[in-house]
């Protein structure tokens, strides 16, 4: 996708989030490519929520259990 600079500055988040999808982004000058929006290595790798190491340190035998304060709802 090319975009000339006024769009660029008008929509940079909408392109961040897709040179961050690994859409290949230039930003032009009078229809002349000069600069590509790129990614930084390692930034584009989402978190996965619950992965952390030691993150969970115990979790009680009845944890899936019912809470008595929401009986009338079963």
């Amino acid at each position: 996708m090319q975009v000339n600079i006024h769009e660029a500055k008008t929509h940079l988040s909408r392109l961040i989030k897709r040179a961050l999808e690994g859409e290949d982004v230039i930003i032009a000058k009078r229809r002349k490519p000069l600069v590509r929006l790129v990614v930084m290595p390692g930034v584009a790798d989402t978190p996965k929520l619950g992965t952390e190491p030691g993150l969970i340190r115990r979790m009680g035998d009845d944890f899936d259990e019912p809470l008595p304060d929401f009986s009338e709802y079963r």
